[in-house]
């Protein structure tokens, strides 16, 4: 059985990231929206240069998150900080982040929030529009404040419909939003999903990445 790719977000710590550097993570996201774990593109790329020097296995995938950026803004960010991956979390339309794709050297993630009380027909057709415009995507809880990034899980039996549209396209669906090392296993375990990605899972505090939190969290999803 192929292993759950692994995304830890929110990094803002050189010291945390560094303490991380023998655990095989997958993605580290990094981010630049208004939230209490935003940073700035030089701090992002001090965070980046940490991750080249990663020594387990392969060096993890740097991601961008953002909302609504403007392509101005995507340069200049991508001329500080060298992200593989642009992951964006507002109402960006199909066109622009087929845009991003063409424009600039990185993949481009969309995350959608879930609403549970929305029709999940319409949902769904809300995406095809992003078919071949997008290389992943990423559901988590819709958080009326930021959009997501709520520290809080939606209703896990909504995930199907979307694993089956991304195996469609052909392309990685990740799980956010309240995940932890007490129930990411049970996720796993029930829907296989490609990837999950924890932010405040694994912390001590709002924003404040904890280390042990971080290894005890990979090691539910890796099975070491």
């Amino acid at each position: 059985m192929m292993s759950t790719a692994l995304k830890i977000c929110g990094l803002q710590s050189v010291e945390v990231l560094k303490s991380m550097i023998n655990l095989p993570v997958d993605y580290i996201g990094f981010v630049f929206a208004k939230s209490r774990r935003r940073v700035t593109p030089q701090q992002a790329a001090q965070l980046v240069q940490v991750l080249r020097e990663w020594e387990h296995g392969k060096i993890p995938a740097a991601v961008g998150v953002l909302v609504n950026p403007e392509l101005s803004e995507l340069q200049e960010l991508l001329q500080e900080t060298a992200l593989d991956v642009v992951q964006l979390h507002g109402q960006e339309s199909p066109q622009f982040c087929r845009e991003v794709k063409e424009r600039f050297p990185v993949s481009v993630f969309k995350a959608v929030s879930i609403e549970s009380d929305r029709p999940e027909a319409e949902r769904l057709s809300a995406l095809d529009s992003y078919a071949g415009c997008i290389d992943g995507l990423l559901i988590d809880t819709y958080d009326p404040v930021y959009g997501g990034g709520s520290g809080k899980t939606f209703a896990w039996d909504l995930i199907p419909a979307y694993q089956q549209w991304a195996e469609r396209q052909g392309i990685p669906l990740f799980v956010a939003g309240g995940l932890d090392s007490d129930n990411v296993a049970h996720l796993i375990g029930q829907y296989a999903p490609y990837g999950v990605d924890v932010s405040s899972g694994v912390e001590s505090e709002p924003g404040v990445k904890d280390i042990n939190k971080v290894t005890a969290f990979v090691e539910r999803v890796k099975g070491k």
